[in-house]
């Protein structure tokens, strides 16, 4: 299995779940968070914006889901031709997953 964590401008986030969900991938963990990458926040005028907000989407998903899911969220996490601050996408392994009401181990 894959963790996708995707963190995208939270304007494109219900954009994002639809088509993930019109996909197929309804489950998903959504965190509002704040942040900043290489450009070390906006200025904008005088004002300096060092912590931008953003929104992390965590999806497990099985290996051989996991390229349409990065896809997906590429597709529609992005503005027009792609811009500074669109986000980025992490994909690690899975070695364990339960199930708490269960207690059931899942991969």
């Amino acid at each position: 299995m894959k963790m996708i964590r995707a963190i995208v401008r939270p304007e494109k986030v219900t954009e994002v779940l639809d088509e993930l969900s019109d996909a197929g991938y309804p489950a998903v963990t959504k965190i509002d968070v704040v942040g900043r990458g290489r450009q070390r926040g906006v200025k904008v005028g005088n004002v300096h914006y060092d912590q931008i907000p953003k929104e992390i989407l965590m999806i497990v998903v099985e290996d051989e889901a996991a390229e349409e899911v990065i896809r997906l969220v590429i597709k529609n996490a992005r503005t027009g031709e792609g811009n500074f601050g669109d986000g980025k996408i992490f994909v690690s392994d899975v070695d364990r997953a339960f199930t708490i009401s269960s207690g059931e181990e899942k991969l």
